[in-house]
């Protein structure tokens, strides 16, 4: 496989390295050729050639496979425009990619029980899926701006038929490789969008007879991921809606530092922790790259086509977790390790190894 890595900004470069660190660990005990480039996005392709989206990373996605990106995001830009920051790169290497449903898986392991601000009793069990759209709605509608003098501001929320049924289809393929539900979240009482989403979604749904399908307001929806996770398999939502409950969701695993995604339905495939580029821990080595390192078995999964590779790496992922091994913001005292410590724990565990075992013994 060829892959595209962008680091990006802040904790990105740490958690991509340990990421790196495991999937060539795992590529090298299951024969997988791996063949990567880097390349600049965001803040730091600001400064070094001016652009948050350089033509050089535009053209180093040509002819790869996939693309696993770090974070995106630098407080050093914020006086700029919109259009001008470094999460603009981020938007605008979505739309060149192509990918319109973006996978955020969110789990609740049993050994992390006591990292969730929630009783155990809540969401002891829950293991969902959130399809969240990509490509349309408020973040890429347009007219979008500002007027007069800059003293208000306008942003367009637009879907059309083709762009819900296609991401539904997503969503409900997925849910026959799990549990067999979809929930699909709008505010139908409210946004025509929402209308047109409700109808589009329920007109896929008689083609997965097999599959049961519930709607949901956001609002509702944001309230049961608190109060009620385990009654969601899959969760299907608009661009704006689905940023926002997949953050939610973070409280399930214990922190937005355990969340993976991937991008999926365009010309390459892109993986990526669901976290922003937490630039106030940045270069400390204290950030969670377990986001990261399961982004990349699900880079294994979707683009690879190879589960068994991809199941290696979770596995590993759970039993570092279960012997009790945490990262400052999963754990509850002062007993934690590093992101280098984590990302050398879990590739020696992929590799079938104890942790006192280096990961390069591999044989």
């Amino acid at each position: 496989m060829k892959i595209t890595v962008l680091p990006g900004d802040g904790v990105g470069p740490e958690v991509t390295r340990e990421a790196l660190r495991v999937l060539n660990a795992v590529a090298l005990v299951h024969s997988i050729e791996i063949e990567t480039t880097g390349a600049l996005i965001g803040g730091c392709a600001i400064r070094e050639a001016g652009s948050p989206l350089p033509e050089e990373t535009v053209a180093a996605f040509e002819g790869a496979d996939a693309v696993l990106l770090g974070a995106v995001g630098d407080p050093a830009y914020d006086h700029l425009l919109p259009d001008q920051r470094p999460e603009i790169g981020l938007l605008k290497m979505r739309q060149h990619l192509g990918g319109f449903a973006n996978l955020r898986p969110s789990k609740a392991y049993g050994s992390l029980i006591d990292s969730s601000p929630l009783r155990r009793e809540i969401f002891e069990g829950t293991d969902l899926l959130i399809v969240r759209e990509l490509l349309g709605g408020l973040y890429f509608g347009t007219p979008r701006g500002f007027e007069d003098g800059n003293s208000s501001a306008f942003n367009t929320m637009r879907y059309s038929t083709a762009e819900v049924e296609r991401v539904a289809r997503v969503a409900f393929e997925s849910a026959r490789g799990r549990r067999r539900k979809v929930t699909s979240v709008d505010k139908a009482n409210v946004l025509e969008t929402s209308r047109l989403w409700r109808e589009s979604v329920s007109k896929v749904a008689a083609d997965y007879p097999d599959v049961e399908l519930d709607h949901l307001f956001v609002d509702a929806c944001a309230m049961h991921l608190v109060t009620n996770p385990t009654r969601f398999d899959v969760v299907l939502t608009e661009n704006l809606f689905g940023d926002i409950l997949s953050d939610e969701a973070a409280v399930l695993t214990g922190s937005l530092g355990m969340l993976a995604s991937a991008t999926i339905g365009g010309k390459i495939d892109l993986f990526e922790p669901v976290h922003g580029s937490a630039p106030d821990i940045a270069g400390k080595d204290l950030a969670n790259p377990i986001g990261a390192i399961a982004s990349a078995a699900m880079l294994l999964r979707y683009t690879g086509k190879n589960e068994e590779a991809a199941l290696a790496i979770e596995s590993a992922i759970e039993r570092a977790l279960a012997e009790g091994y945490r990262t400052a913001d999963i754990a509850r005292d002062d007993n934690s390790i590093s992101t280098t410590a984590m990302g050398e724990l879990i590739a020696r565990y992929a590799l079938g190894k104890t942790a006192s075992q280096p990961a390069s013994q591999a044989n």
